[in-house]
């Protein structure tokens, strides 16, 4: 668990400190914002730079919080904790790519994505398909709680409900996530986006309905 609060807090920060000494060398006017078409729309001030590692310092503190509520509902041992580190890791590595992508965008002023060699959207959902496959990996360890997991009013009916159901949902977690990963490899822009949305959906469906479905037998 060290292990793995270092490398959270190293990530957490780590957009930050690389944003602040490249304020040093960013051109005075940065994209801040593109379209669907991938064309720039608006251009702003170096400091927006910030903006993502600010955001990503919050949402640092708000795993955090999250872990420390689901430790309170674990008698023994720290899975919950564990879990919720985990997925906060894997969360921070989307945001330090953001961080990365944006930076290079700003030092290269790219205008036109489209002409970059690296899509945006691959490199997003293609680190939350593997996300979701660890998150799915881990799943199944964590002990009834209110606060993370596959939570629903049935799923949580009793201990039978909730392990079945993190059982079912970390399944679905990881071959979703596989196919998400697959498809970065094909699609790109805005139809990577919707794809990746529409898997997630699909699996959000399957699995509320999953819960529900285990509740009338369990």
């Amino acid at each position: 668990m060290k292990a793995k609060k270092i490398a959270f807090y190293g990530l957490m920060f780590l957009p930050l400190a690389s944003a602040l000494i490249a304020l040093q060398f960013l051109p005075e006017q940065i994209p801040a914002h593109y379209g669907l078409n991938n064309q720039v729309t608006r251009w702003g001030s170096k400091y927006e730079a910030l903006i993502i590692p600010i955001v990503t310092v919050m949402l640092g503190y708000f795993f955090l919080g999250i872990a420390k509520a689901a430790a309170k509902h674990e008698e023994n041992g720290n899975n919950n904790e564990n879990v919720c580190i985990v997925a906060g890791i894997v969360t921070l590595i989307i945001f330090n790519a953001m961080t990365g992508y944006a930076l290079y965008a700003g030092f290269h002023k790219i205008e036109n994505l489209s002409s970059n060699k690296f899509d945006m959207s691959q490199l997003l959902f293609g680190i939350l398909g593997i996300a979701m496959i660890i998150t799915g990996n881990i799943m199944p360890k964590l002990r009834m709680n209110a606060v993370t997991g596959l939570k629903t009013r049935w799923s949580m009916k009793n201990e039978t409900t909730w392990k079945k159901s993190q059982r079912f949902g970390g399944i679905s977690y990881m071959i979703g996530g596989v196919v998400i990963v697959v498809m970065c490899f094909f699609v790109q822009g805005i139809f990577c986006f919707l794809s990746s949305a529409g898997v997630i959906a699909v699996l959000l469906i399957i699995d509320v309905f999953y819960t529900y479905k285990i509740s009338q037998i369990c």
